[in-house]
Order: C-alpha cells, then sequence, then structure tokens
C-alpha cells in the first residue's frame, strides 16, 4: 500500500505473571524476544513508523524492537489504566496524521503480517475501525464480536452478555486497525465509566458508530493470537512456533525425519532436499543449504554448512563455521570460527577453531587446534590435500602447506611446508620387564596400606 501507517505496540506490562526480573516482551521465542517478532509482523503489513508504548526495562525493549528501515519512538506508560490509555500513551506518534494506525501487542508473537494486511485493507475501503477476532470452540472469558449486516455494531464481553451472544464464537483479539485521521479524536472519547474506572479500546466501536463511521472485523487464525502471561504459556506458543516453520520448511523441500524432535531458531534457513535427522537443535544465525545432511544429536549455531556436506552425528558447530560444498564434520567435534574446504573430512573427536582447512584434507581423529594462549586467539591454516594423523595438537599461529603429512601423535608449533613429513613426538623407548617391577611395586605398595 502507498498509505502511512504507525503501529502502536503495547509493551508496557510487568511481568507479574511471569515472574520474571525482566519484561515479559523479552523473553524469547525461537531465539528472538517477543516484542521482535511482533515487530517483524507489522513491519511485513507496511509498517512505516511505530510507537513503543514501554514500562520497566524500556531502553532494552526499545532495542529489541528496532527494526532497520523503520523510525521506531518509545513512550513511557507511567500508569495503568487500562487499553486505551496505554494507547494514547503514544497521542504524539499518533497526532502527525497517519493514514493507518495500527495497535497490537507485544506478548504476542505468534501473530503474522496477513491479519494486519486484512485490516489495512478494509481501511482503505472506507473502514474508521477494524477489530481483528477469531473464531474458537472455547470462547469462555473472550468479548463476543457481534455483526450485523457486514458490520461490527460490539464487542460484548462475557459478563454482559446474554445467553444467545454468549453462542457466539467469533471472538475479539484485542487488535485493532484506526482510522489515522480520526484515531486521535475517537481514542480521546474513551471514557473510565466502569467499575474498574478504567479506559477500554474496545469502546471506539461504539464511539465510532455512534459518529457515523464504519466499524468491520476482519478473521486470523486463533493460534496466532495467543498471547504470553506465564512460562507455561511461553512454552506451549514456542511449541506453536515450531510446529508452523517445521511444516514450512518442509512444505518447501526440506526432510526431517522426526520434526517433533529438531528445534529451530527464528531465522535458519534450510534448503531444498536437506536432510535432519533427528534431535538436532539450530541456534540463530545458520543457513543450511539444499542437500546437505545434518545428522542426530548435533547443535548448530551462527554456521554455514554447504550443499552435499554432512555434520554429525553429535556434532557441534559454533559461530563462524563455515562448511564448503561435500565437506564433512563428523561425531563428537566442535568447530568454531573454522573453514572446512570442499570435500575436506574432520570425522571424528576433533576441535577445530580459528582455522582454514584446504580442500579435501583429512584431519584425524583427537586432532585439536591450539587456538588460545590465554589472552589472544590465534589461526591455524591447513593446505589442500594435506593429511594431519590422529592425536596430533597444532599450536597456533602454524600454517600447514598443501600436501604436507602430520605424524599422528604429533605436536606441531612450527610452519610445516607444502608436501613435507613433520614428526613432534618423542622417540619411542621400550624397557625390558620394567613393567613387571612397576606393577610389583604398586601391589605392594597397596598391601601396605590395607595393614594399616
Amino acid at each position: 500500500m502507498s498509505r502511512s501507517c504507525l503501529a502502536v505496540i503495547l509493551a508496557a506490562g510487568d511481568s507479574t505473571r511471569m515472574k520474571s526480573s525482566m519484561s515479559k516482551v523479552l523473553h524469547p521465542v525461537a531465539g528472538r524476544p517477543m516484542i521482535a517478532h511482533v515487530m517483524a509482523a507489522v513491519a511485513s503489513a507496511g509498517m512505516t513508523d511505530a510507537a513503543l508504548v514501554v514500562g520497566r526495562d524500556a531502553e532494552k525493549v526499545a532495542n529489541a524492537g528496532a527494526i532497520d528501515g523503520i523510525s521506531v519512538r518509545s513512550f513511557l506508560q507511567t500508569e495503568r489504566l487500562g487499553t486505551g490509555h496505554a494507547v494514547l500513551a503514544a497521542r504524539e506518534a499518533i497526532a502527525d496524521g497517519f493514514d493507518d494506525v495500527l495497535v497490537a501487542y507485544g506478548d504476542v508473537p505468534l501473530i503474522t503480517a496477513i491479519p494486519f494486511a486484512a485490516a489495512r485493507q478494509k481501511l482503505a475501503e472506507g473502514a474508521d475501525v477494524v477489530v481483528i477476532g477469531f473464531h474458537t470452540d472455547k470462547p469462555t472469558g473472550y468479548g463476543r464480536l457481534l455483526v450485523e449486516n457486514g458490520e461490527l455494531v460490539a464487542i460484548r464481553e462475557e459478563k454482559d452478555a446474554t445467553d444467545e451472544e454468549r453462542k457466539v464464537t467469533w471472538c475479539n483479539s484485542g487488535l485493532m486497525a484506526i482510522n489515522g485521521r480520526k484515531a486521535l479524536s475517537l481514542l480521546e472519547k474513551i471514557g473510565n465509566a466502569n467499575a474498574k474506572g478504567e479506559y477500554y479500546l474496545t469502546d471506539l466501536v461504539e464511539i465510532a458508530r455512534a459518529a457515523g463511521g464504519k466499524v468491520v472485523a476482519v478473521d486470523a487464525p486463533e493460534a496466532e493470537l495467543t498471547g504470553c502471561n506465564n512460562r507455561a504459556e511461553l512454552a506451549y506458543i514456542e511449541k506453536l512456533w515450531q510446529e508452523r516453520r517445521r511444516h514450512e520448511l518442509m512444505v518447501s523441500g526440506v526432510s526431517m525425519i522426526a520434526p517433533e524432535t529438531v528445534f529451530l531458531s527464528y531465522d535458519t534457513q534450510i534448503g531444498q532436499d536437506a536432510l535432519i535427522e533427528p534431535n538436532v537443535v539450530f541456534g540463530p544465525g545458520v543457513t543450511i543449504d539444499g542437500g546437505a545432511v545434518i545428522h542426530a544429536f548435533s547443535h548448530i549455531e551462527g554456521a554455514h554448512v554447504s550443499a552435499g556436506a554432512t555434520v554429525g552425528p553429535f556434532a557441534r558447530l559454533r559461530p563462524g563455521a563455515d562448511l564448503a560444498a561435500g565437506s564433512k564434520v563428523g561425531n563428537f567435534c566442535e568447530v568454531k570460527n573454522g573453514k572446512v574446504g570442499e570435500g575436506a573430512k574432520v570425522n571424528h573427536l576433533t576441535y577445530i577453531g580459528d582455522a582454514v582447512i584446504g580442500a579435501h584434507a583429512n584431519i584425524g581423529a583427537g586432532t585439536i587446534t591450539c587456538n588460545y594462549d590465554g589472552v589472544n586467539k590465534h589461526e591455524t591454516w591447513i593446505g589442500a590435500n594435506s593429511f594431519v594423523g590422529s592425536n596430533s595438537a597444532l599450536v597456533a599461529p602454524v600454517s600447514i602447506g598443501d600436501g604436507a603429512y602430520i605424524a599422528s601423535g604429533s605436536v606441531i608449533t612450527e610452519d610445516v611446508p607444502a608436501d613435507a613429513l613433520a614428526f613432534g613426538r618423542a622417540r619411542q623407548e621400550i624397557k625390558p620387564e620394567r613393567a613387571t617391577v612397576i606393577r610389583e611395586r604398586a601391589l605392594a605398595l597397596k598391601k601396605s596400606r590395607s595393614k594399616t
């Protein structure tokens, strides 16, 4: 749409029921604060500006809600006098005269752009207020949306509804869109003549109709409107988010053997024909290209896995890990800030940190890049087609040339030229019968201790 749009995000909750030391909207879903999920949804619906109504942790909430290309202003809500009062905390932003004003909540992280876009379309068609509702088979406790001749005539709270009205299953979500040219005048007419003395946003329906305006409702899936008030609900929202994202990926061509055991981050990208085995966890910043295989019980964060590469089982890729096409990181291996070249193999029980491994190199079991001196990190370069024998320690900074061969059990502290063979271990010595002497001495000591 070419229409300007302000989103007012209510995020001033005290987190009382969350039993938390931080604002509720900062709690993560899929590795991302709830408020950031909501901001992404309204941005996708065409939001040009945002007004965050904040309370505790105001600066942290504002930072979490920041989004590229969108002007975001924060407004502190010092009193809790109802939803209408909360929206008016952003009076200064609303007064700027946007075409559309969206009202959303920072603790509804499953919402997508679709309901907001539908509401904005209704505003463009002439509605003054658009309420986003949902159908449910368990409407008890929710305000009912009462519609006549295609227009919303009232939102009836449960306690005020007649028996017939309680049968209505279309319910109020609390999310709303308002004609931006009329928003401030309508909001200022909300009164507090009720038992709680609070200003209710839902009163806008009757206020707008009384002024001759058109009020309608649009529908959204119930799951998208799930709010969060405590840790149990947070876990349920995480479950719903994971189910939705797994389904999207599988429909797009990703194979998951046991999808319910795979956990994704908000920005996980997985290409077509990739295979994800059971019990895999993706942290933020992961891209898995098509045709890659992630074996069971692997943990991946901040990493890129190219087409045809394989990871695991029981592997860990940390931030900066970058696996080229056809490479392999096997069982009980860890890669941190390491590039594994095309066709290279890091098969067993190995740590690769701050390293570059050339194409088709082979890293033997138990190899360690010793990258940390207690203060600084140092790099290791391992050339193409090189071979590092098992149980080797490469003390960085160090370079292994193309085609070089590192003997098993070596400690390498100096650069190794291309095609050279390097030994970094003590010469083996054999002491005949010495094992018998050591064993007899140990048994004698054990016997003497048992007597005392």
